[in-house]
């Protein structure tokens, strides 16, 4: 009899890996500010890419993670991107970290991310610390509502340009800031945004952690006598006519007559002060100005 011929059936490949990019949060200063989770992550990917190698490797070293780094920063993020995408479709499990916080967020990730997205490649969060959470967490400003903006430009034009468009928010404002350039930065505050109440968060969760409140001119006032170090998160209150309505006592006009005459001041200039001692903005005083003028028209304006 002869033997039976069993046919070979084709051979069936196993199903492709999918690879993956994890957007890990990492601490902001005090190194025991990583979850579990992230910990584990960065153990259990293939490569982790890094805004400063060196600068994660410390982090690393602190909890035995032995995985592959590579250099992931914004002056080579334009053909790394590309380079981890083709990692992660041939089945690379990657993890995105910056030097501190959660990547992206005023750091390099976000063309890593778009790409993956548009390659459809899962991108999962790994929550961590971030610094302008955690400072306005403990300013005391009002938090129902609040505009983080990030570095403003370096050149003071600039700057002021970006000042004026936030003139009009009436929620808490957040930046970040270099410390050679808080106290411009503060300046032009004062001048555009009025003397609002403000919070500079220095160093947070590291040993030199600080705090200075008050005003915008009061903080000033303290960081000039002492040098500003570190990494700086200023939160800038709202306008606090938004707050609480001038009452009869401060009206615009009255103050500004008062001011001109016991001063001596042109009407720009004390147009100025006017602002600066209501805590609001220049424009803002001028526009409350010309509306009570509406109102009460004096004949002699």
């Amino acid at each position: 009899m002869p033997p039976k011929i069993i046919p070979i059936s084709p051979k069936v490949s196993a199903p492709k890996p999918m690879g993956r990019l994890f957007v890990v949060g990492t601490p902001i200063g005090n190194l025991e500010d990583i979850t579990l989770r992230a910990i584990r992550t960065l153990k259990e990917v293939d490569l982790i890419a890094c805004e400063d190698t060196r600068h994660t490797q410390n982090l690393l070293n602190r909890y035995s993670i032995k995985t592959k780094t590579i250099s992931y920063h914004q002056h080579n993020e334009m053909t790394r991107a590309p380079e981890m995408i083709i990692e992660m479709e041939a089945g690379s499990q990657v993890a995105l970290v910056s030097d501190a916080g959660m990547p992206g967020i005023s750091d390099p990730g976000f063309r890593l991310v778009h790409l993956a997205i548009r390659h459809q490649i899962p991108v999962i969060p790994i929550p961590g610390a971030s610094a302008f959470v955690a400072a306005l967490a403990a300013s005391g400003l009002a938090v129902e509502g609040f505009r983080f903006v990030g570095f403003l430009p370096s050149k003071k034009l600039a700057r002021q340009n970006n000042l004026r468009d936030l003139e009009i928010e009436n929620k808490t404002l957040v930046f970040y800031e270099s410390p050679n350039r808080v106290i411009e930065m503060l300046e032009d505050v004062l001048e555009i945004l009025g003397d609002r109440q403000v919070v500079v968060a220095r160093e947070v969760t590291k040993v030199h952690e600080e705090f200075v409140r008050g005003s915008v001119s009061e903080a000033l006032e303290k960081l000039k006598v002492k040098p500003v170090r570190g990494e700086n998160t200023i939160l800038v209150g709202p306008p606090i006519s938004s707050l609480k309505p001038l009452s009869s006592a401060q009206s615009i006009r009255a103050e500004l007559g008062r001011v001109m005459t016991e001063e001596g001041l042109d009407e720009r200039d004390a147009l100025k002060v006017v602002a600066r001692r209501l805590g609001i903005s220049k424009s803002e005083a001028y526009r409350q100005w010309q509306a009570e003028k509406r109102v009460a028209p004096n004949p002699s304006n």
